[in-house]
């Protein structure tokens, strides 16, 4: 494919108009990156183990929550760029009508930071930047989470 994933719809359902991503709500950023992150991981998750979708889904679920996807930001914060900064940031402070249902408020905004993040660089169709994001992100953040997921596979394996 020639052109990012979300020219390549805009294009098939003939919405090729323009808007500018800086007039987008923070909050409308983060929805359509929440959902891009979470391809992302499942991608990831089902070429690494190929596995019954009750576990793929536990697994996946795991690095998708508030709380991970908080961890993850601290971590890649160094990284981002003025521009991408800004964007955090603006989806961070976003009032939110929704609140925190298994994470902490700050975690939660923190998430929603990082959504916004994902958001943006899907709507200006860099791929390759999320991709590269969310691979440091896992890089860091799953050594952590190893033990966890190691002693789920063994009890998995038991019953």
């Amino acid at each position: 494919m020639e052109t990012g994933l979300n020219a390549y719809i805009k294009k098939q359902f003939g919405l090729e108009q323009e808007t500018d991503i800086r007039t987008v709500n923070p909050l409308t950023l983060a929805y359509i990156g929440d959902g891009v992150y979470e391809l992302v991981v499942r991608s990831v998750m089902v070429a690494r183990s190929n596995t019954r979708a009750g576990l793929l889904h536990r697994q996946t679920s795991q690095l998708v929550k508030a709380e991970a996807q908080s961890k993850m930001i601290d971590m890649l914060l160094p990284d981002l760029s003025e521009e991408e900064e800004s964007v955090y940031r603006r989806g961070r402070n976003a009032k939110s009508p929704t609140s925190a249902k298994n994470a902490s408020i700050g975690d939660y905004r923190k998430a929603t930071g990082f959504e916004a993040l994902m958001g943006y660089l899907y709507l200006t169709d860099r791929m390759e930047r999320i991709v590269e994001l969310t691979k440091k992100a896992l890089d860091s953040y799953i050594p952590n989470e190893a033990k966890y997921a190691e002693a789920h596979n063994r009890n998995e394996k038991k019953h």
